[in-house]
C-alpha cells in the first residue's frame, strides 16, 4: 500500500472512530454496493437511535452485531460465526428503552447491576461483512466490541454532515497503519537503570498513539538484538499496580538489557492487551467478581488477546533490526514476530515472582494463555 493510500486510509477510518466515540452514526460504504449506518453500542442514546432508524424508514433488517464471546455470555445460541446479530424489532422492551438495554447488552460490567432480561432470538447464518466491520471500527475507537448495523434502502436521503467510511478502509485498517509507521522524534535519554540510552518515537498515519523504542547502548544490527515488547499498562508502569506484574517486567528488562550490553525495548501503545485502559478497568471490575484475565476478557467480547506484532516488526525494522533474541515468556509474541517477519533467534525467560495480589493472574497466564512461568 502506497503512503498516500495508508494515509487516506487513516484519515477515514480515524474520522469515523471519533464519530463512534461521540455516539453519532457513521455511512458504512459497503464493497458490493450499497451502505449502512452503524452506532456503537456503547455510546448510544435514544435520540440517536431514533435518528438513524429513522433515516433508514425504520429498515427492518437493523440489528446489533455483538461478537460471538460476548453472545455465548448472553446465553444467545450460537450460529457458527464469529459475528451475531440480534434484530431491534425483536428486542423485548419499547422504544424509550431501546438504547438503555442495548448498552446493557453491550457492557458486561452490567451483567449483575442490570440484570439482563430475555431469550434474544439472533438471525441465522453468516452476518453480512459489514457488521463484523462495524464492531472492529468499534474496537478501533477502544469502545465496548458491539455496534448497531442497519441497512439503508437506495435512494436513502442522509444528512450532508454524516461521515462516510469505506468498508475496504476499515478492513485495511491495521496492515495501513502499521506499514505507515515513520519514526518522528529521538533524544538520549538516561534512565535510571541505563544510562546510555536514547528515546525513539513512532508515528502512524492516523495520527493515534505514539510507540517508542528506549534503544540501549549500541547493539549490533548484525547480529541478533536482545529485545522486549512490552504493551503499555497505566496501572502497572507508572501508578505500580499489585494486579499485574507490568511495571516489574518492565524496569527488569531496562536492567537486563542494560547488564547484557545493550538492545531494545519497544514500549507499544496496546494497553490491555490491546482493548484500552477503560475496557481493562472494566474487565478489573469483572476479576473482582471471580472471572480470571482471560474470561474477563471473553465477557466483555474481546479474545483473549487483541494484540497483534506487525507494528513491533516496523519498529524494528527502522532500528534497523531483523533478528532478535526475544526477553517474553509469552509464546504468542515469539509466533506473531516471526510471522510479521522477524527472526526470533532465542527467547529469553523474564520472569518475576508473584505477590498476594497477581498470583493468580499469573496462574491464569501460565494455565490459560501458555505463557512459561
Amino acid at each position: 500500500m502506497s503512503p498516500l493510500d495508508a494515509e487516506t486510509v487513516a484519515l477515514q477510518v480515524d474520522r469515523a472512530a471519533h464519530e463512534m466515540r461521540r455516539g453519532r452514526a457513521v455511512l458504512l460504504q459497503l464493497e458490493a454496493g450499497g451502505s449502512a449506518l452503524i452506532c456503537a453500542a456503547e455510546t448510544l442514546s435514544e435520540a440517536a437511535l431514533a435518528l438513524a432508524l429513522g433515516l433508514a424508514g425504520d429498515q427492518p433488517e437493523a440489528a446489533l452485531a455483538l461478537t460471538a464471546q460476548r453472545a455465548a455470555v448472553l446465553h444467545i445460541m450460537p450460529t457458527g460465526y464469529d459475528t451475531i446479530l440480534l434484530p431491534l424489532a425483536e428486542l423485548p422492551v419499547a422504544p424509550p428503552e431501546r438504547a438503555a438495554l442495548i448498552r446493557d447488552l453491550a457492557d458486561a460490567s452490567r451483567d449483575l447491576a442490570a440484570p439482563l432480561r430475555g431469550p434474544y432470538q439472533r438471525r441465522l447464518g453468516a452476518a453480512p461483512a459489514g457488521a463484523a466491520l462495524a464492531i472492529k471500527l468499534a474496537k478501533i475507537a477502544y469502545l465496548l466490541p458491539a455496534a448497531l448495523y442497519i441497512p439503508l434502502p437506495s435512494g436513502a436521503v442522509l444528512p450532508p454532515l454524516l461521515v462516510a467510511v469505506p468498508a475496504a478502509a476499515i478492513a485495511a485498517y491495521d496492515e495501513a497503519a502499521a506499514e505507515s509507521l515513520v519514526q518522528v522524534s529521538q533524544a538520549r535519554l538516561p534512565v535510571a537503570d541505563a544510562e546510555d540510552a536514547r528515546l525513539y518515537a513512532f508515528r502512524a498515519a492516523d495520527g493515534g498513539p505514539e510507540h517508542f523504542a528506549l534503544v540501549i547502548g549500541q547493539p549490533d544490527p548484525a547480529q541478533p538484538v536482545l529485545a522486549r515488547l512490552h504493551s503499555e499498562c497505566f496501572t502497572g508502569d507508572l501508578l505500580g499496580s499489585l494486579r499485574c506484574d507490568c511495571g516489574e517486567q518492565l524496569r527488569g528488562a531496562v536492567r537486563t538489557i542494560r547488564e547484557a550490553g545493550g538492545g531494545v525495548l519497544l514500549y507499544m501503545a496496546q494497553e490491555g492487551r490491546g482493548i484500552g485502559l477503560v475496557n481493562k478497568l472494566r474487565a478489573y471490575q469483572l476479576q473482582d467478581q471471580g472471572f480470571d484475565t482471560v474470561e474477563a476478557n471473553l465477557r466483555i467480547g474481546y479474545a483473549a488477546d487483541e494484540r497483534w506484532f506487525r507494528p513491533a516488526a516496523r519498529m524494528l525494522e527502522l532500528l534497523g533490526f531483523s533478528a532478535v533474541r526475544l526477553l517474553t515468556n509469552n509464546p504468542e509474541k515469539v509466533s506473531g514476530l516471526t510471522d510479521a517477519g522477524v527472526i526470533v533467534a532465542e527467547r529469553v525467560p523474564h520472569k518475576f515472582p508473584a505477590n498476594s495480589h497477581n498470583e493468580a493472574y499469573l496462574a491464569t497466564k501460565k494455565k490459560r494463555s501458555g505463557h512459561y512461568l
